[in-house]
C-alpha cells in the first residue's frame, strides 16, 4: 500500500461511514478499482485504523450527548435536582446488543460473504428499503419521536433489530438500515439519524477493537506513517461530512441516497464487473 492508495481509501471511508450508502461496500468496490486485495491482512488492518478515525470524529460531534448519557457535566436545576435525559444508556444498549450478538456468532459467515457482487445487490436492496421507509414515514404512520429524546425503548430495540440486516449483508449500510428502521417505527428522519450516529460509537468501537486483536501485527514500523495519514484524513473527512449532513438533513432525503446507490451499483456492474 502506497500513500496515494491510503489517501483515497481514507477519504472514501470518511465520506461514506455515517451516511446511508455503505462504507463497507464502497471500500470493497474502491479496493477492486485500485486492484488492491480487500481480503489481505494489511487491507483489513488499514480499514480498522481508518474506521477508528471516523469513530473519533463522531464521538467529537456527539461529545455533549455522550457526557450527558454518562451523567457527566449535567447541571442541577434551581431546586438542586439533577435533570435526567429521557434518552439513556438502556436505549443505547437496546440499539447495539442485537447487532453485536449476531456479529459475534456469525462472524465466519459474514466474512465468507464479502465480495463485490454481494455488495451490489446489497446497495440495491438497501436503497429499496430506504425508499419504502421514507414513504411509510410520510404517509402511513404517525411520527411519535420528533427528537432523539422522544425515542421509546421499543423503538430503540426495533432500530437495533433492523441493524442486523447490515451485519449479515455486507454493503447494506449500517446507517441506512438503522435510519430506515427508525422511520418505519415512528421516529422522525432527523431523530433516526441522530440515534444511528450515536449508537455507531460503541458498536464500531467493539467491532474494530475485536478485529484489531487479530490484525494489529500488520502495523509495522515502515507502515506507521501511512496508517497515521489514513487515520487523520478519515477523522477530518468524517467530521465534516457528519456536520454537513445534520445541517442539510431536511434537504437531503433518503430517496436521494437510494438513487445514488442504484446508479453506483449499475455503473459498477456495467463497467467493472462485466
Amino acid at each position: 500500500m502506497d500513500t496515494i492508495t491510503a489517501i483515497i481509501l481514507a477519504i472514501v471511508e470518511g465520506i461514506t461511514e455515517f451516511i446511508p450508502v455503505s462504507s463497507t461496500g464502497h471500500m470493497i468496490l474502491t479496493s477492486r478499482l485500485l486492484q488492491f486485495d480487500e481480503q489481505s491482512d494489511l487491507m483489513k488492518t488499514f480499514e480498522i485504523v481508518i474506521q477508528l478515525g471516523a469513530i473519533l470524529a463522531i464521538a467529537l460531534v456527539y461529545r455533549g450527548r455522550i457526557l450527558d448519557l454518562l451523567g457527566i457535566g449535567r447541571k442541577r436545576d434551581r431546586g438542586g435536582i439533577m435533570p435526567r435525559s429521557r434518552l439513556n444508556l438502556i436505549h443505547v444498549l437496546l440499539g447495539i446488543v442485537p447487532a453485536l450478538a449476531v456479529a459475534f456468532f456469525a462472524r465466519d459467515f459474514i466474512k465468507s460473504h464479502f465480495g463485490a457482487s454481494t455488495v451490489l445487490w446489497a446497495l440495491v436492496a438497501g436503497g429499496i428499503l430506504m425508499i419504502i421507509a421514507e414513504w411509510v414515514n410520510k404517509r402511513k404512520i404517525r411520527v411519535t419521536a420528533e427528537e432523539m429524546d422522544d425515542i421509546t425503548y421499543g423503538q430503540a430495540l426495533a432500530i437495533g433489530l433492523y441493524q442486523i440486516i447490515s451485519v449479515l449483508w455486507p454493503g447494506f449500510s449500517r446507517s441506512g438500515s438503522t435510519i430506515s428502521g427508525g422511520m418505519l417505527t415512528g421516529v422522525s428522519y432527523k431523530a433516526s439519524a441522530d440515534f444511528s450516529f450515536l449508537i455507531a460509537i460503541p458498536i464500531m468501537c467493539a467491532a474494530s477493537g475485536y478485529e484489531l486483536i487479530d490484525s494489529y501485527k500488520e502495523i509495522t514500523g515502515d507502515m506507521i506513517g501511512i496508517f497515521a495519514i489514513g487515520f487523520l484524513l478519515s477523522f477530518v473527512v468524517a467530521y465534516i461530512v457528519v456536520v454537513l449532513f445534520m445541517r442539510l438533513i431536511q434537504k437531503i432525503r433518503l430517496t436521494h441516497f437510494a438513487i445514488y446507490r442504484f446508479v453506483l451499483a449499475a455503473c459498477f456492474w456495467l463497467f467493472v464487473m462485466r
